[in-house]
């Protein structure tokens, strides 16, 4: 893995307009191999718990870092029990403000497990030589256009607008690109104007809540909250689900990437880790309130309320196996074909896609 140094510095512009959150709904597909590892506890092995003084300490321990938002959010019921000893596997977990942080620690073996934007996984692993491989999806979508204009309800009525957004060149602008040529409209339709933070679409929002801006949760949320003028008017994930004449996958915020030397000596503890990661997911979307405490505790979001409010609409997942392999390819493919650079020149291979 030390092949990911030499690139980290045309990933980290790459990587920095990825980070956010997903698209709103409890969506979360089943781990097909992680539920059957951690029910299958035979009575014998309990026994032998039982009668032990002691509790036998845990090996093959993960390092695993993810980014300060939804990837971290459908995590933290398992950092939370990790912390108290109550999780199956062993884990050390980093959560980081940008990908290059992760790509670093990834490089230097710091990190055994990373949670990062979806075109990263598809450079890094054309980079390396093939050398880490995606385990789960763990974000759907990211992104929604919000506006008081009411005027606004899918992609095609943003002709002759002004759409103010972050990342030229990069997730945000592809997506909003390929579903206006979708829509019929090309750029001399649409002004798009962009920025370089989210907080600085949201802050021109505030100010005038009649223009569009493109924005991630949890800065959806919090511009909602500053402006009761503000509404959401369109769900990019929504406009890309409605083309059913084209395979394009879905729009995948995040994946989760395992260096293969570790899931070659590591299998069982991957999948331990994988199972896990499944059913903290699944508590960040049924048990909202109990999961937004622990992602303000976390430091992700500054408050529980707004927490509360933003996770529903966080396309919090955790997709592995075939539906990850469609759903991953299709979209990476949208991008390829837009800016093969966008994904590292090449499409990857099957052997991209771990399937347990």
């Amino acid at each position: 893995m030390r092949k990911i140094l030499s690139v980290l510095t045309a990933l980290a512009m790459t990587a920095a307009v990825l980070t956010g959150c997903a698209k709103g709904g409890a969506e979360t597909a089943a781990v097909s191999s992680g539920a059957e590892t951690t029910a299958s506890v035979t009575t014998a092995e309990s026994s032998s718990e039982a009668s032990s003084t002691e509790e036998a300490p845990k090996t093959n321990t993960l390092k695993i870092g993810s980014l300060k938002g939804p990837t971290s959010m459908g995590l933290v019921e398992l950092m939370d029990k990790s912390e108290k000893g109550e999780s199956e596997g062993s884990y050390e977990f980093t959560m980081v403000t940008a990908p290059d942080e992760l790509l670093g620690k990834i490089a230097s073996g710091e990190l055994d497990i990373a949670l990062v934007p979806a075109n990263m996984a598809s450079i890094i692993y054309s980079k390396t030589n093939q050398g880490i491989s995606v385990i789960n999806i763990n974000t759907l979508g990211v992104l929604y256009g919000v506006s008081s204009d009411s005027s606004i309800s899918t992609v095609a009525d943003l002709k002759g607008k002004t759409v103010y957004l972050t990342g030229k060149g990069a997730t945000p602008d592809y997506t909003l690109r390929h579903l206006l040529e979708k829509s019929g409209l090309s750029d001399s339709d649409v002004t798009l104007e962009y920025k370089s933070e989210a907080a600085e679409v949201a802050a021109i929002l505030k100010e005038n809540p009649e223009a569009v801006g493109l924005l991630p949760q949890p800065f959806v949320t919090v511009a909602l909250a500053q402006n009761d003028a503000l509404k959401i008017v369109l769900d990019l994930s929504v406009e890309w689900d409605a083309d059913e004449t084209e395979d394009s996958g879905r729009l995948v915020t995040g994946v989760t990437i395992c260096r293969n030397d570790v899931l070659k000596d590591q299998k069982e503890a991957v999948e331990t880790f994988m199972a896990e990661h499944f059913i903290s997911a699944d508590f960040a979307n049924s048990k909202v309130a109990e999961a937004a405490v622990l992602v303000a505790e976390a430091g992700i979001i500054e408050k529980a309320p707004i927490a509360e409010k933003a996770i529903p609409y966080c396309g919090i997942v955790c997709i592995d196996g075939g539906y990850m392999k469609s759903m991953l390819s299709g979209y990476l493919k949208v991008l390829f074909d837009m800016d093969p650079a966008s994904v590292g020149g090449t499409l990857p291979d099957d052997n991209f896609y771990y399937l347990p």
